[in-house]
């Protein structure tokens, strides 16, 4: 593990099964972002230390709304992204899952 948090593909799916912010990317973007910075923080890491942002998107069409909720989640922060177009997710309502990096205590 070393100096590193590694946090795989995350969903905005609830503990019941739903989907958070059904068909909304902005909504489920900006949901799967605070859920993660929850995993980093347990994990001893936090917001300011994310390095690198995999989005993962089934319709390539909302990507504004994905960017949007990204660029205000991180404001100056701005690790790198990156979005990728993808046919299917678990759920049909499903628009996005996310993968994020971090480092410990600033440990770069």
């Amino acid at each position: 593990m070393g100096p590193f948090v590694y946090v795989g593909g995350t969903a905005s799916v609830q503990p019941d099964g739903s989907v958070y912010g059904e068909n909304d990317g902005y909504a489920q973007t900006k949901y799967i972002l605070e859920k993660m910075i929850d995993f980093l923080e347990q994990a001893g890491s936090r917001r300011e230390e994310v390095i690198r942002v995999k989005m993962y998107a089934t319709d390539m069409t909302r990507a504004k709304e994905y960017i949007e909720a990204y660029s205000k989640f991180f404001k100056d922060i701005k690790p790198l992204c990156t979005l990728v177009g993808i046919s299917t997710l678990f759920r049909p309502t499903q628009l996005i899952e996310i993968e994020m990096d971090a480092v410990i205590g600033s440990a770069l």
